[in-house]
């Protein structure tokens, strides 16, 4: 077996490894020296890499020889990979949470197969002067069955439709989602594990958004409102809650529809003004309370975290009724049992 160059450099980058942090540690594995140059002569694809020097790789790496000689999905390509996150977040960090990202989705979709086909209820339908991003949002409740009132678990309906979510830490709070939608593949998700439940569910319905939108992904200003259109209105139907903004907004109010709707006060007020129930100077003035109060840090009034269960469920099922072993998963999913372990059997407390 030969190493795939690319892939192993997608493998460093999912460890936040240097190159020269790789030679370093294949030195100490291999008792001869390895140098930084070889290892990016690896990557490259200009040294064959195999026998003792591949099982280094796989040792220092963390991942079984035949997953580094298989080529990287082309969907890890960065523009192929919707964002919610701050401009401050550098490309180093970007690199790695991209790296991840595809090595997650390798795994599920891997692990998926094995259990069979999934429907799916999720459709691409470009933003357009006919279809704008809340007509989207309204088409998308309609074609769920969903209505107009608050959901109670986004996440699961998310999954119910057909895609998939992950909860993970992706160190760092600049960051609050990514996803893609590979053709042929599962719209894929996931949601930085730190954030508040309010924020997650916002990012998560603004990255559904997108990969219903955004066929070809791109970091610009008109998508990134695009999709927060569409997530304020998949979240806070106009027709659902604009009785409720109604008669005087103050933060005793929004506390109380922060629980009903599951978004943040800050969301709440946004939704308040954008739909002409608040002035711009009562915007103002709540946005200036809430700020001077500390809420841009941290909100009064906590919601119910939510869980992804797709992932999980097939994993126990596979496990528990199809007999197969933790190995045999690993194995598929291109991971050594400790980790699948970590990554897909942990459970979360709820």
């Amino acid at each position: 077996m030969e190493a795939n160059g690319p892939m192993l450099a997608q493998a460093r980058e999912t460890r936040k490894l240097q190159q020269a942090d790789v030679a370093r540690a294949m030195s100490d594995t291999l008792g001869e020296p390895v140098s930084q140059g070889y290892v990016s002569r690896a990557e490259s694809g200009k040294v064959a890499v195999a026998g003792a020097r591949l099982e280094a790789f796989s040792q220092v790496l963390g991942y079984p020889v035949p997953t580094l000689c298989e080529p990287p999905d082309p969907e890890s390509a960065v523009g192929l990979i919707h964002h919610r996150k701050k401009a401050s977040l550098g490309a180093p960090a970007l690199r790695v949470i991209h790296a991840n990202l595809s090595y997650q989705r390798r795994q599920v979709d891997r692990v998926l197969r094995t259990s069979g086909t999934r429907e799916l209820g999720l459709f691409r339908l470009p933003a357009s002067a006919e279809d704008s991003p809340a007509d989207i949002a309204g088409i998308l409740r309609e074609k769920l069955g969903l209505g107009d009132g608050p959901l109670a678990d986004l996440t699961a309906v998310v999954e119910d439709a057909g895609g998939v979510v992950l909860r993970r830490d992706l160190g760092t709070r600049e960051l609050d989602a990514v996803s893609l939608w590979p053709e042929g593949a599962f719209p894929f998700f996931v949601v930085n594990d730190s954030a508040p439940a309010d924020r997650m569910r916002f990012s998560l319905s603004h990255e559904l958004g997108h990969v219903l939108m955004h066929e070809k992904p791109g970091a610009t200003p008109v998508q990134e409102k695009e999709a927060d259109q569409f997530a304020s209105e998949f979240l806070m139907p106009a027709a659902g809650i604009r009785n409720s903004l109604r008669g005087g907004l103050d933060l005793a109010t929004l506390e109380k529809l922060k629980l009903v709707w599951g978004v943040s006060m800050a969301a709440l007020t946004r939704r308040a003004r954008d739909l002409g129930v608040l002035s711009d100077w009562q915007y103002r003035n709540l946005v200036i309370e809430m700020s001077t109060l500390g809420y841009k840090l941290q909100e009064p009034v906590h919601i119910r975290p939510e869980f992804p269960s797709t992932v999980a469920n097939v994993v126990s099922d596979l496990i528990h009724v199809r007999g197969m072993t933790v190995e045999q998963l690993a194995a598929t999913a291109g991971l050594f049992p400790a980790e699948f372990e970590q990554l897909y059997l942990a459970t979360s407390s709820q």
